[in-house]
């Protein structure tokens, strides 16, 4: 029973996913670290029923509008919660932060660069008084007039849209053009025009190319088109476009994202005449602070920038000051190298949670429960003491600190430990051990003890030789400068380097243009899907042998339901209602839409015609809603389907439902299904696997269960080469290439590299020691 000063968050019957009716008792005010193997059900627990009832508790206390829709959104399946104080989330966002989102926005330093500026800049004579406002690219009063406040322009040149120049225009010469009718119709109005459609691109006149291309004339003529055989067709009315003028619409206008692709094939992009790429109106860009305009000062690497501030004016002290303690935190957890200008979608998602949360720093709350997934992502070892300081502060100023986590440093560093499991998915669920993080040595069945408290040395293997080199580079790039790489051929290679060190834009230089590649496999972390549509089924090809199954059963063709019946994605067999997504979105005031189950199909996707065809005694919505784990027991004798989920199990995605939608998944799923889809194909001849930070998200006995099929490419002949910071994966490795020795402009080159033992010895590399207390007993 709470007491009025139970010091604990009391759960009671948890049942949210996969969890099994868990009651777990965690203290308030201390940093609290939840584990498990990917897919125990931790985040269940932590995001899923903690902050969720913290969040619903919210709704229900802001308005009786909101209250109405609470039923709609649905609250966790739990018995009860005591003692929970108000929450605050930061999850990694799946959702893809806007164009004009960047650093300076998401930290809200943007804010007090601007105040400074109008306050503290210096104008010039006679010049009149700006606000804030006037140095936001996003403001009216601020965007330049002539880029929209983008920094660059969109146009058109002859070269972008006619690549060939040799062909006639007949010849499709005007390669930016629509195809089918529409682009014939384009060349026949020009034909009644009587320009010579016949004539190589490059023979007719210079005016003419220019009007055909670029005019803003639109003039109709009567079009008489050529008889076909088999039809007769009747003359026309036709509207001219001139080729820019139909890219420029499109792109601008079209609804279609495949036609906007296609149309920006044939747009250039320069910075903009006006403001020079700085995105704000010239009397802006006038003001300066430092001698520097606010363009050029949200281009500094935040380490620069806070030196910048530095003996300040007594004046402008206290907005410096205000500016250099927001710097502070984002710079101690390994940002430093970010520019306020940098923008928001190139940040990776650690990158951006670790924004958010050096944020919140400043935010002054206490008295809450901050609720974090997984903040070292993406972290090199050397960053990870920072992070702790952070939490430890956030904890200090009065908060409970709940922190979803893999990292065996921030595990270490906890009060307490919530360790769920034992495995994933149905054999997952339960809380094996709620307590200090030595008792935890004492719980013989969780997976995290092994790895917390083994501190034995990694076991060397014996270095594979490699069979040629690929040699990248001089690369000058972001902030590369001329830099040269070797990586291995025939061999596991590891790149590491500090947050920002320049190892992503190293690996994103190898193409399949190298001279021995003969095919390149690039598995990023992006979404397999931007829309609950997509999921595990779909993305595999898994759906459509699931789909044949069902259209194959005797109920099916005596009713004769087709393989279309059994999609959610066409007109049919969903659930009208919902479209087939399964949900329905529900608008709150003031407040970001959520989603509610379906009223009609209740979460299930289809009608209930549809949901009566069963094969094997499951209709298809139960198929979907069946693990990998599951399905492969269900689909054991059908092959085509066997084959697909062999893989997703090898790779250790056993506990994923078929039909999970692909915005549910974080980006290491995301990825490691990229990985077995494109094991499941079968590999013929020599394959280069790239892989950005593939242990993100990972348990260390997961990790285990990847390495192993890393390790199984290498051993068939091909090339695997990881971006890492997990070090028992480089500990692991044939080869180190090591990047340094900072991040950002004190980053960008090569500063060891070798096998791990040498990689081990060097002396400039802010990797080595770690490395070495992984090898070394």
């Amino acid at each position: 029973m709470q007491t009025p000063h139970d010091p604990y968050v009391r759960v009671r019957g948890a049942r949210e996913h996969n969890l099994k009716g868990v009651d777990v008792d965690i203290p308030r005010d201390v940093l609290t670290v939840f584990t498990g193997v990917s897919g125990s059900g931790k985040s269940s627990l932590a995001f899923g029923t903690i902050y969720a009832e913290a969040q619903r508790r919210y709704f229900e206390s802001v308005a009786p509008y909101a209250r109405r829709l609470i039923h709609q959104v649905g609250a966790p399946k739990v018995g009860e919660i005591t003692g929970l104080p108000p929450a605050v989330s930061l999850q990694q966002r799946r959702s893809t932060p806007t164009s004009r989102s960047s650093v300076g926005t998401v930290t809200n330093l943007s804010n007090s660069l601007r105040m400074l500026f109008s306050r503290a800049g210096t104008y010039p004579p006679g010049a009149e008084h700006l606000d804030s406002d006037a140095f936001s690219p996003n403001t009216a009063a601020g965007a330049c007039p002539e880029c929209h406040g983008l920094g660059r322009v969109h146009g058109t040149t002859e070269q972008s849209l006619v690549p060939d120049p040799s062909l006639s225009i007949r010849e499709g010469a005007i390669a930016a053009w629509p195809g089918a009718w529409q682009g014939k119709n384009l060349r026949d109005i020009l034909d009644a025009l009587d320009y010579d459609v016949d004539r190589p691109w490059r023979e007719l006149p210079a005016e003419q190319r220019e009007w055909i291309l670029f005019t803003d004339e639109q003039p109709v003529v009567t079009v008489h088109p050529v008889r076909d055989a088999d039809r007769i067709q009747r003359p026309y009315q036709g509207t001219y476009m001139s080729a820019r003028r139909y890219v420029m619409k499109t792109f601008a206008d079209s609804k279609s994202p495949a036609l906007r692709t296609r149309a920006e094939r044939f747009l250039t992009s320069a910075p903009c005449p006006v403001c020079g790429g700085g995105r704000l109106r010239p009397e802006s860009l006038a003001v300066t602070y430092a001698g520097r305009t606010i363009a050029e000062v949200a281009a500094l690497p935040l380490v620069e920038l806070a030196a910048t501030l530095e003996g300040s004016s007594a004046a402008a002290r206290v907005l410096t000051d205000d500016l250099k303690s927001r710097i502070a935190p984002v710079v101690e957890l390994g940002l430093g190298y970010l520019s306020l200008d940098r923008p928001a979608p190139t940040l990776s998602a650690g990158e951006l949670q670790r924004l958010r949360l050096a944020t919140q720093l400043r935010s002054g709350l206490f008295g809450v429960v901050y609720v974090l997934d997984e903040p070292s992502a993406g972290l090199h070892p050397a960053d990870t003491a920072a992070l702790l300081t952070v939490l430890a502060r956030l904890k200090a100023a009065g908060n409970s600190v709940f922190v979803v986590e893999h990292h065996l440093d921030v595990m270490r560093g906890a009060d307490w430990l919530v360790d769920v499991g034992p495995s994933a998915g149905e054999h997952g669920g339960e809380v094996l051990h709620s307590g200090p993080v030595a008792e935890l040595a004492d719980v013989p069945e969780s997976a995290t003890a092994r790895f917390l408290f083994d501190r034995s040395p990694a076991p060397v293997r014996q270095v594979r030789t490699a069979r040629g080199q690929l040699k990248v580079g001089p690369v000058t790039r972001h902030n590369l400068r001329g830099v040269t790489a070797e990586f291995p051929v025939g061999v596991f290679t590891a790149v590491t380097g500090v947050s920002g060190s320049g190892k992503s834009t190293l690996i994103g230089e190898l193409t399949e243009e190298l001279p021995g590649v003969e095919r390149l496999v690039s598995v990023d972390q992006k979404p397999i899907g931007r829309t609950p549509r997509s999921n595990l089924a779909t993305y595999t090809g898994l759906f459509d042998v699931v789909r044949k199954a069902f259209a194959a059963t005797d109920q099916a063709r005596e009713r004769g339901y087709g393989v279309g019946r059994f999609s959610f994605n066409v007109a049919g067999g969903r659930c009208d209602t919902c479209q087939g997504e399964g949900f329905v979105s529900v608008e709150l005031l003031f407040l970001p839409s959520t989603y509610a189950p379906c009223p009609d199909c209740g979460g299930a996707r289809y009608n209930p015609e549809t949901l009566e065809v069963t094969y094997r005694g499951r209709n298809i919505a139960q198929v979907l809603d069946l693990t990998v784990e599951g399905a492969a027991e269900f689909f054991t004798d059908t092959p085509a389907v066997a084959r697909s989920l062999e893989t997703l199990l090898d790779v250790g995605l056993g506990y994923l439902r078929l039909g999970q939608p692909a915005t549910e998944l974080s980006g290491g799923e995301a990825q490691r299904i990229k990985l077995a889809s494109e094991l499941q194909r079968g590999r013929r001849g020599h394959t280069l696997y790239l892989l950005d930070e593939p242990t993100t998200g990972l348990h260390p006995a997961d990790v285990e269960v990847l390495m192993r099929q890393l390790h199984g490419l290498v051993d068939a002949g091909h090339t695997v080469i990881v971006v890492e910071h997990d070090m028992s994966v480089v500990a692991g490795a044939d080869w180190v290439i090591d990047l340094g020795p900072g991040g950002g402009d004190a980053g960008g080159r090569i500063v060891a590299t070798g096998t791990p033992v040498e990689v081990a010895g060097a002396t400039a590399s802010a990797t080595t020691p770690y490395l070495a207390a992984v090898l070394e007993p």
